[in-house]
């Protein structure tokens, strides 16, 4: 068969150079806002110097500690004494460090994502402009593949943990955003305006009634938001952040199945502790908490008893 009919010859006629655009785009951010990013470089990398530093210090028995006693605070003993083994595991593995070291991005570009996400959710619920606006942009970030937001992050800031940091923002945020909205668009209606009307502002109705009956739907999204964040630590040891993500890339280039499950099998443990705690904190079933109110109600009933004459 002929070779011109298996490789045709590309169409011709009018192309939009988009992908060029947006590359002189960025070498216009590069070249006139460089200080702007280096700032962001300095106080992403500063941060997650601080939390690896707090979570790599203590002996791992401390921080396998302290993670059981919120497990057990948050769902119980049976869960406290899972996260316990299972962050055992890790240690056995020979993956204790590069697990901080994830943990350490998890949280950093968790926490920056809620901060930014939860605001612009309040913004959207609060505006129809503002959420016409916003949902195509949301779009667009949950589409687009995890990589290509690698490309301009390596450009605007260097190899290394901070680029990791920016794409995991970018591509986990959106959830947080979007249960914020919708949280705050499900609170009835009718009570927001009873408040109105006892003459409430738009500030307190937020604070003191669409905030907090919306907190488990809000809630449920920065669970998203973590979620999301530790899918994409493979992605960012690509780009040289490190941590179990590091080790996964590094398994690839050798071939090394071992090492992979090892470092796969981590981040599934971390994913499980860090999902169900999350999903816990939403949950007025806390076991601890059920068995304070439980201990709390029988004591107020027999306060509210009338005084026998």
């Amino acid at each position: 068969m002929n070779a011109s009919v298996l490789h045709a010859a590309p169409p011709t006629g009018p192309v939009i150079p988009l992908g060029q655009w947006v590359e002189s785009f960025i070498e216009f951010l590069t070249s006139s806002l460089g200080w702007f990013f280096d700032g962001l470089r300095a106080a992403f990398g500063g941060l997650y110097e601080l939390v690896d530093l707090l979570l790599s210090s203590p002996p791992f028995w401390v921080i396998v500690a302290v993670i059981a006693l919120l497990g057990l605070v948050l769902r119980g003993w049976l869960f406290a004494v899972g996260s316990a083994l299972g962050l055992l595991l890790i240690v056995l593995l020979g993956q204790w460090g590069n697990a901080m070291d994830t943990l350490a991005l998890v949280l950093v570009a968790s926490a920056i994502a809620i901060l930014v996400s939860v605001p612009l959710g309040i913004l959207a619920a609060r505006s129809s402009v503002a959420s016409a606006i916003i949902r195509p942009i949301l779009d667009f970030m949950q589409t687009m593949p995890a990589f290509v937001y690698l490309i301009p992050a390596l450009i605007l800031f260097r190899v290394g943990i901070v680029p990791g940091i920016v794409a995991t923002i970018v591509f986990a945020m959106a959830p947080g955003v979007r249960m914020t909205e919708l949280g705050i668009r499900g609170v009835d209606k009718e009570v927001v305006e009873a408040a109105n009307a006892f003459g409430s502002s738009p500030g307190r109705i937020l604070r003191q009634i669409q905030l907090p009956l919306a907190m488990p739907t809000i809630l449920a999204g920065v669970n998203q938001v973590i979620m999301l964040s530790l899918s994409m630590v493979v992605i960012a040891g690509m780009v040289g952040a490190g941590g179990l993500g590091g080790e996964v890339v590094k398994s690839l280039g050798r071939i090394d199945v071992a090492l992979g499950f090892e470092a796969g099998l981590s981040v599934v443990i971390l994913a499980i502790i860090l999902d169900r705690m999350t999903a816990a904190i939403g949950s007025p079933r806390r076991p601890i908490l059920r068995r304070r109110q439980d201990a709390a109600e029988p004591a107020l009933e027999r306060a509210a008893e009338p005084v026998p004459a």
